[in-house]
C-alpha cells in the first residue's frame, strides 16, 4: 500500500544533510556527486550525477530528473531522489535558457529537439560509464520539467520504463502511443499549471494505458489504476498549489522500484 503525505515543502539542504547523517549512522555509503558535461549540437550541456558505489558488474537503475522553469540543477538536486533511491544512478539535468534568461525545457515536438538530443547523448555516455539496466531507466520532472517528462513518454517510449511528472501537463501535439507505467502528482489548487489541464493529462494517461476501469485507493489522495497491470497509472492529488510536495521523491522511488520494463 502506498501512503504519501499531503504536507508540502521546498527542497531543503538541511533535510539532505540530516538524511546523509542518518545513512552514515546506520553504516550505509552515500552516493557520490559529480558534475558532468556533454557537447550536444554545438552546446555544452551539464548535469549533476549521483551514483552508488557498487561492483562494476552490477546493473544499475537510472533516473533522469528535470527541474522546473527558471530553476537549475544545483537547487533541484535537493528534491533528493538520489536519497530516496540510493541504489540508482540519478541525473539532475541543467536546462538551457528559454526566455527572459530563465532555464527550462522544450516540451513540444518540432524542429527544436535540443533537449531530446541531450537525453540521447547523455544516455549513450552513461551506458559507457556504468552498467545500466536497460529495463529500469526512468524519467521524472517538475512543472516545465514534468512537461518534458511527458514529451519523453511520447518521443522515447522505447527507452524509458516509467515516468513521474509533477505539477505538469501534456503540451499540444504531444500524445504517447505506447503504454508505460506513470505516476502523476498534482495539486488541486495549482494555478500555474491549471489543475484542470493536469487532470486532462492523467485522463489521457488512463486512456493510453487502458486502465480506467480498474482503480483502488493507495493513500492520502492517491489512486492506483491498473494495479495488476504492467503499465499502471498512479495519480496522487494533494491539496497544495504549484509545489513539489513532501513525500514526492520517496513515492516516485517506490513506484519506479516496483515497475520495470
Amino acid at each position: 500500500m502506498y501512503f504519501l503525505s499531503s504536507e508540502i515543502h521546498a527542497p531543503s539542504r538541511i533535510m539532505q544533510l540530516i538524511l546523509i547523517a542518518v545513512w552514515l549512522f546506520l553504516g550505509f555509503e552515500t552516493p557520490s556527486a559529480e558534475v558532468v558535461t556533454w557537447q550536444v549540437n554545438g552546446e555544452t550541456r551539464e548535469a549533476i550525477i549521483y551514483a552508488p558505489s557498487v561492483s562494476p558488474q552490477e546493473k544499475l537503475p537510472l533516473v533522469f530528473s528535470f527541474h522546473g522553469f527558471g530553476d537549475n540543477m544545483e537547487n533541484f538536486q535537493y528534491t533528493n531522489v538520489h536519497v530516496a533511491w540510493p541504489d540508482a544512478v540519478v541525473v539532475y539535468f541543467q536546462g538551457l535558457e528559454r526566455s527572459r534568461g530563465m532555464r527550462g525545457w522544450v516540451t513540444e515536438p518540432g524542429r527544436n529537439n535540443r533537449d531530446l538530443a541531450l537525453v540521447d547523448v547523455a544516455l549513450a555516455s552513461l551506458r559507457e560509464r556504468y552498467q545500466i539496466d536497460d529495463d529500469r531507466i526512468y524519467a521524472t520532472g517538475y512543472s516545465n520539467g514534468g512537461g518534458f517528462t511527458y514529451l519523453l513518454w511520447a518521443e522515447r517510449a522505447d527507452v524509458f520504463a516509467g515516468y513521474a511528472p509533477v505539477a505538469a501537463r501534456f503540451r499540444d501535439g504531444v500524445r504517447p502511443e505506447t503504454p508505460r507505467p506513470i505516476f502523476v502528482i498534482s495539486g488541486d489548487r495549482d494555478q500555474v499549471v491549471r489543475f484542470e489541464d493536469q487532470k486532462k493529462s492523467f485522463e489521457l494517461a488512463l486512456e493510453v494505458n487502458n486502465v480506467r476501469d480498474s482503480a483502488m485507493e493507495c493513500g492520502n489522495g492517491c489512486t492506483l489504476y491498473g494495479g495488476g497491470s504492467s503499465t499502471p497509472v498512479m495519480v496522487w492529488i494533494h491539496h497544495g498549489a504549484h509545489v513539489y510536495p513532501r513525500g514526492a521523491s520517496e513515492g516516485i522511488a517506490t513506484f519506479f522500484r516496483r515497475y520495470g520494463r
